[in-house]
């Protein structure tokens, strides 16, 4: 027998227990970057996960090896590449930041956002 409707995720910010996360210190470029993750959905195998992330403050380097879906619920954050270009990006906004991706996150105002991550597991090391 296949899911029902009994079966969705529900992606509010009611949902699960939440946890605190913060960057390493070698990427923090301002703080404290404090960040909150609720989790609410997370495949067996671990390589996908949806959830809603919020961050009061701060700025840190990212180095991306999973794609990441976003849609800005509040606030306003900056993204810029390694090449210095930038964004701005506001509550309304949906994007997709591809695996690869390398510069910095810079939360300019309280900012609040639903994600959903998809790390591919690596390919087995070819052996000789």
């Amino acid at each position: 027998m296949g899911l029902s409707v009994a079966d969705l995720v529900w992606v509010k910010d009611d949902g699960p227990e939440v946890a605190d996360v913060f960057p390493a210190p070698e990427r923090l470029v301002r703080g404290p970057a404090a960040q909150q993750v609720w989790v609410h959905y997370a495949d067996p195998s671990g390589a996908y996960c949806v959830g809603i992330w919020a961050c009061q403050d701060g700025a840190w380097r990212v180095q991306y090896t999973e794609h990441e879906y976003c849609q800005m619920l509040q606030g306003l954050v900056r993204l810029t590449d390694d090449q210095g270009a930038s964004v701005e990006l506001q509550a309304g906004d949906s994007f997709v930041i591809p695996a690869g991706f390398t510069g910095t996150w810079d939360v300019l105002q309280p900012a609040r956002k639903v994600f959903a991550l998809y790390e591919p597991a690596a390919a087995p090391e070819a052996t000789v």
